[in-house]
């Protein structure tokens, strides 16, 4: 059975080296609401649907604690809503400033439409969020046949509602396409569709530092950073790991021929 599509993330796998738009949001939702908290407590859930990833900030003890610190009480759900409310056009004033398409994906993008492959992508952002980042992309170089928002399927990740609708639409079976992703959610969202995975390190998440940011750090540092990235994305069930999509294709290909077999 060969592999026929490729479903990759945007934040982190595609654009936004490191994933920082949606973490300097959050940290500024959070710090006007009395509650700064750190970047390792927002990147937690990161790839959830936003509503979602917002609501498990909440629920984090470090959260509850600085909550309780700053108003008197737990967080509540309204408190959910609210700091969504605030989210949304935070989100969306910095969102093309932040997401560049990643050094490398335009042309690992065609390389992998010359050998056949399908390209969708999914998002934890808003379908809004998204159409901007999208259209944005696609003055770049990279424009996927499909992405999909949380929205347009009724659920986010971990959920796999959108990596099958992508599949419904191009006729495949999930177990002829790959989920690539920098987020613990993304490995899940394609596992829990039946599809093989490649987690993203350097570009992503799990490393969490701008192309800038990662050029300063020294090559020891860079080491330990790729291999706590790479253990957390195995742990969670990652096939195979790469460093950036600009680097996926040996990986896909060592997927599609273990498939094969």
């Amino acid at each position: 059975m060969a592999i026929r599509a490729l479903i990759f993330d945007w934040a982190g796998t595609t654009v936004d080296h490191g994933s920082l738009a949606p973490v300097l949001t959050l940290e500024r939702v959070f710090a006007r609401a009395g509650v700064p908290l750190p970047h390792a407590v927002l990147r937690r859930d990161m790839g959830l649907a936003k509503r979602d990833h917002i609501a498990r900030i909440l629920a984090e003890p470090e959260t509850i604690a600085a909550w309780q610190s700053a108003h008197g009480r737990p967080p509540a759900t309204t408190d959910a809503d609210s700091l969504y409310a605030a989210f949304l056009p935070l989100q969306t004033e910095c969102l093309l400033d932040s997401s560049p398409v990643l050094p490398g994906v335009p042309q690992a993008m065609e390389s992998f439409r010359q050998l056949g492959y399908r390209i969708g992508s999914t998002t934890g952002y808003t379908r809004a969020m998204l159409d901007a980042l999208a259209a944005n992309a696609a003055t770049q170089g990279y424009q996927p046949e499909i992405a999909m928002s949380p929205e347009d399927v009724g659920s986010g990740r971990p959920s796999p509602a959108m990596v099958l609708e992508i599949c419904r639409r191009f006729g495949v079976a999930p177990h002829e396409c790959i989920k690539i992703g920098d987020t613990p959610s993304d490995i899940a969202e394609g596992r829990n569709a039946g599809m093989a995975t490649i987690g993203i390190t350097r570009t992503g998440n799990m490393v969490g530092l701008s192309l800038a940011q990662w050029a300063r750090t020294t090559p020891s540092q860079q080491q330990s950073l790729l291999a706590a990235a790479s253990a957390a994305l195995l742990h969670t069930g990652a096939d195979a790991i790469a460093q950036s999509v600009a680097e996926c294709l040996p990986v896909i290909q060592a997927i599609a021929q273990r498939i094969a077999f």
